[in-house]
């Protein structure tokens, strides 16, 4: 949000609490029957610019929520859009090393951060064939772990130009 926004916000904020502020002692004072410290004429017109004063906040609150909330709706977008990009990043980048299905499901879940025993268990298979697939994925990535893998993935979707990018093997 920008400052001149927030700006506009905050002061929006402080009429209408004074705005507030004016009505409570207004309708406490009405309720113990103390007299208008203004003639009725200026006491009704300083009511009428207050109660103005109060429905352009509305209005402006309005504008404000729908904007928010616009925003919202195009950032779950972009979300959305920089997910499945990440899926397909993956899955192009998958077919290049040439994975099997196994590798692949390994290598997936090896990138969500499950442990081997994990990955065993899901997989209904032995610790030991996990790690043969995850040193096969490695070899075929051209990465050394886990760690590199994943950033290898990170490091493509920042795409940072000023740092060198450096591309694992494409195939065995």
């Amino acid at each position: 949000m920008r400052k001149s926004t927030l700006f506009w916000l905050w002061l929006l904020l402080v009429v209408q609490a004074l705005c507030a502020t004016f009505f409570v002692f207004d309708a406490m004072s009405d309720w113990l029957g103390s007299p208008a410290a203004l003639s009725p004429r200026h006491y009704h017109l300083f009511e009428l610019l207050l109660s103005l004063a109060l429905l352009g906040g509305l209005f402006a609150t309005g504008l404000q929520i729908r904007a928010l909330s616009q925003r919202q709706h195009q950032m779950r977008r972009q979300l959305d859009v920089a997910s499945g990009a990440f899926a397909e990043l993956i899955d192009q980048q998958f077919t290049n090393w040439q994975l099997s299905s196994a590798e692949r499901d390994v290598a997936l879940l090896a990138i969500k951060g499950l442990p081997v025993a994990e990955i065993a268990a899901l997989r209904q298979t032995k610790k030991g064939t996990v790690k043969a697939q995850c040193a096969a994925v490695y070899r075929k990535a051209g990465v050394t772990g886990r760690l590199q893998l994943l950033s290898y993935f990170i490091e493509e979707l920042l795409a940072d130009p000023l740092l060198p990018h450096h591309s694992p093997p494409a195939g065995p």
